[in-house]
């Protein structure tokens, strides 16, 4: 029996774990090892095995090294020859593709270079294909994990200069700091500065509304790639204007045709959106030479992920301002990689398309591998993007091309296996404001489809003013009049279900019951005498309503709404005419006396009552004007009446 007894208890603890995630706290590392000839050395990576996702495609891992004197490389296995004796930082970040598990971490290498061989040494690539100025990164980002940011400018001019390097981060567009800067690194003598912020108080509205695009009211520039501005002080406002953190660095001395890195380290924050399909942006600005306001203008977008999957889709749609969007263009983009043994010559993406947008609106915002649209009606013989509009989908088809794969041999730079579309369309004539949902397949050449996330658009809930105006009919009183005002507040054009709230300030007048007694007594002659007493009662008062109830709109101009309400007199007043009527004798033949009093009664703050309520309205359902009639309930007293009223959303 005790082992029967003992098993059980195992056997349940055993259930207990077996149903409880326990929390992943083991860390795993990836050491730096390397090999040295004099000032040549190759390093290698020493990295844990990958934890396969099932159904996902074979996991990989990716690089960024830093070798410690400014130069970097995505190489599995880089070798880096040194310029000068002395001891350097090699520093790896991995990123783990397709895997399960969380990034392994690094620790910095030193490595002393004692003396110089006769390896040749060569000098950071240039970026003159990004017009002297790139920003990239290791990794998207997740919540609560590290990725480096790489900030490359060159100087083109054909004289020594002295600049200047802006970093903005975190975007005001949402609510909490996505991004928390822990370190950087610099290796040319760039030195931290801090700068007052050139943007007014008016300018730094700290508004959470979403930017469904990067045109609103004030007219931000479009920075798809480097851009080259004269006007520094406005791409410095319109900057502080869209960020809350910058990190500036002056430098000094950089020759002509010269290349230098940055190195930057961001820890996401927990706070951080938690939207997978949502884009953030950093922004780069690039001073070549302090004396000047010439200047290059970079964003650096990375969308949301839970983990590193290259083949994913996203849309600058995440919160947006209903209010401002009837006109804007919501952008998509899908991203895609090889990971085959060979070249993909043939990419097709079949993506959803939500009912609300307009396909007639569809445009390309650009794509990689770059190429030219096919031409309708013939098959092609060059590279080129077919589109396919159907109802329910958009499909793009690169043809002819040669996308690397990431298992190909000798290829060596991942990201040259890596591709994408961008494009945008705008909402169509009716649309409502409803949260949307799109993914995409992906089909490279002949083998089976890969199914991206969801990409998401919602709407913030935005603030709708109501006034609202109507008359209470009162069947149980005599005589009663019940005018009201009030102001409503509710969710913007909701769709089906929402919150309202409402204040009404309504005066109310009436009568009570006409009550008539009858008493006798006696005169001093012994003649018995009639005494009427009629004591009529009018009564007065302000009376708040506060309903709180919830609505559902039938379709563009049917609601109806349930709720509850709180009912208080506010001010109340009771005007009581007492009618004394003597008559002679025990009959109303002859009146002999009338005597008129009044009394007055005053309260404030008294009689609450709380009730259901019934509402129907018609006309503009979602916003501007409709007409409503109400029912209302009393809880504690049979105190019913119905309400009519005209209300107009704003």
């Amino acid at each position: 029996m005790k082992k029967l007894l003992c098993c059980f208890i195992i056997l349940s603890s055993a259930m207990v774990f077996a149903q409880t995630k326990v929390k992943d706290t083991i860390t795993r590392r990836a050491n730096i090892s390397y090999t040295q000839k004099a000032n040549s050395v190759t390093f290698k990576p020493e990295t844990p095995p990958l934890i396969p996702i099932a159904g996902a495609p074979k996991p990989s891992y990716s690089y960024l090294w830093e070798m410690g004197d400014g130069h970097y490389s995505k190489q599995a296995e880089p070798k880096h020859v040194y310029k000068n004796k002395g001891n350097y930082t090699a520093r790896l970040a991995v990123t783990n593709n397709y895997d399960n598990g969380k990034p392994p971490a690094t620790r910095p290498k030193k490595v002393a270079v004692n003396e110089i061989g006769d390896d040749p040494y060569q000098d950071i690539a240039s970026i003159a294909d990004q017009n002297g100025f790139a920003i990239i990164k290791n990794c998207d980002p997740i919540p609560e994990e590290e990725m480096v940011v790489v900030v490359s400018y060159q100087n083109l001019e054909n004289y020594v200069a002295n600049g200047k390097l802006y970093l903005f981060y975190n975007e005001k567009q949402f609510k909490n700091n996505n991004f928390e800067l822990t370190d950087f690194r610099t290796y040319a003598g760039e030195r931290e500065v801090k700068e007052n912020t050139v943007a007014s108080v008016d300018d730094l509205d700290d508004t959470k509304s979403y930017l469904a695009s990067t045109e609103n009211t004030i007219k931000f520039k479009k920075y798809k790639n480097t851009t080259t501005e004269e006007d520094l002080e406005a791409s410095l406002k319109e900057a502080h204007t869209l960020y809350h953190n910058v990190s500036i660095l002056e430098f000094d001395d950089t020759n002509p045709s010269e290349t230098r890195n940055v190195f930057y380290t961001f820890k996401t924050t927990p706070e951080m959106i938690k939207d997978t399909s949502a884009t953030v942006t950093m922004r780069g600005i690039f001073v070549p030479n302090r004396s000047f306001k010439n200047h290059k203008v970079k964003n650096l977008e990375m969308e949301i992920v839970t983990s590193h999957d290259p083949n994913k889709m996203g849309s600058n749609g995440s919160f947006m301002n209903y209010r401002l969007v009837r006109f804007k263009r919501v952008k998509f983009k899908t991203r895609f990689q090889n990971n085959g043994e060979g070249p993909a010559r043939k990419i097709r993406l079949e993506t959803d398309i939500p009912d609300m947008f307009d396909k007639k609106t569809f445009q390309i915002e650009s794509m990689y591998p770059e190429c030219p649209i096919c031409p309708k009606g013939e098959e092609p013989t060059v590279s080129c993007l077919d589109t396919i509009i159907t109802k329910k989908q958009i499909i793009f088809t690169f043809k002819n091309i040669y996308l690397p794969g990431t298992e190909q041999k000798n290829v060596q730079e991942k990201d040259s296996t890596k591709g994408f579309v961008r494009y945008s369309m705008k909402f169509s004539e009716d649309f409502h404001k409803v949260k949307t949902k799109s993914r995409t397949s992906i089909i490279f050449d002949k083998n089976e489809p890969i199914i991206t996330n969801y990409a998401v658009t919602r709407f913030l809930p935005g603030i709708s003013i109501g006034a609202k105006a109507g008359y209470n009919f009162y069947s149980d009183l005599d005589k009663s009049t019940s005018y009201f005002v009030g102001a409503t507040i509710s969710p913007f054009k909701s769709y089906r279900f929402y919150w309202q709230a409402e204040w009404v300030n309504a005066l109310n007048k009436y009568n009570s019951a006409v009550n008539i007694t009858n008493t006798f007594d006696t005169n001093a002659n012994g003649t018995r005498r009639l005494i009427r007493t009629t004591t009529t009662t009018e009564n007065k008062n302000v009376n708040w309503e506060v309903p709180v109830l919830i609505r559902y709109n039938i379709n563009n101009y049917i609601g109806v709404g349930a709720g509850i309400q709180a009912n208080i007199n506010v001010a109340s007043q009771q005007n009581q005419d007492i009618k004394t009527e003597t008559f002679e004798n025990e009959k109303e033949n002859l009146l002999i006396d009338t005597k008129t009093t009044t009394n007055n009664v005053k309260n404030s703050f008294t009689d609450l009552k709380t009730g259901l309520l019934f509402d129907l309205t018609a006309g503009f359902s979602r916003i501007g004007p409709s007409l409503g009639a109400r029912y209302v309930i009393n809880f504690e007293q049979d105190f019913n009446y119905f309400q009519v009223y005209g209300i107009w959303r704003f």
